[in-house]
């Protein structure tokens, strides 16, 4: 069955119609609170305190963003932290939003982009204190090699969180898998066991899922 080609949704390595309504829905908690809620049957809050982790890090720290997107996990990110932030994605679109996004929260300084892409990351083993993957592993054609490059780069006793879409999690999973397939915006997609297990591969421990709706929020430490 050939993909559905729908005007204006692209692909990941453009500046697809999606990425700019999730970013939306994210920056504007008053309608996005509802938009998740009804979507995915998840909180948005999840993510917001997700992303407040980069903000305990102390000076010197070093976090990956993969795939950052438009930015929102920057949000995480305080004036002033003295991190070395990397936001990596396959979009040079997406990095552009991603350092507009950190301009208008005063953060720029700390936030370097990179086009990179989550299969074969061009950065040393143990680089990170912390990596970030929000909403990114069922977007990716192989989440199961990308896991085993965000576990290369991490450094022993470093963390892992992030959230995706699980196949298994809700009813809502597979209608919307369906349609992000054939939009060519979804890759094939993972199960909470492939998740569990891929990272455990991957040499992270004290693994941790939380589903809600059709999402898991995961977290991970590397050994």
């Amino acid at each position: 069955m050939p993909r559905l080609r729908i005007p204006g949704f692209g692909s990941w390595g453009e500046d697809p119609l999606w990425a700019t309504f999730y970013d939306w829905s994210v920056e504007n908690p008053r309608f996005g609170r509802a938009i998740w809620k009804f979507g995915v049957g998840t909180s948005l809050d999840k993510l917001y305190a997700a992303a407040a982790e980069i903000g305990s890090l102390p000076a010197g720290s070093k976090v990956l963003d993969v795939p950052c997107g438009g930015g929102v996990a920057t949000r995480g990110l305080k004036p002033g932290q003295n991190i070395t932030y990397i936001a990596a994605d396959i979009s040079q679109q997406m990095l552009d939003k991603t350092m507009a996004a950190a301009r208008e929260r005063g953060v720029a300084d700390q936030v370097h982009p990179q086009v990179s892409d989550v299969h074969n990351l061009h950065f040393a083993d143990g680089e990170f204190d912390l990596v970030v993957s929000f909403t990114g592993l069922h977007c990716f054609p192989d989440p199961h090699q990308a896991i085993r490059e965000i576990g290369r780069v991490l450094k022993p006793g470093g963390h892992l969180t992030g959230s995706t879409l699980l196949l298994d999690a809700s009813w809502r999973s597979k209608p919307m898998t369906v349609v992000g397939k054939r939009a060519n915006l979804l890759g094939p997609g993972l199960t909470t066991t492939q998740l569990e297990s891929w990272l455990a591969e991957a040499g992270l421990t004290s693994i941790k899922v939380d589903i809600s709706g059709a999402i898991g929020y995961f977290r991970a430490v590397r050994r």
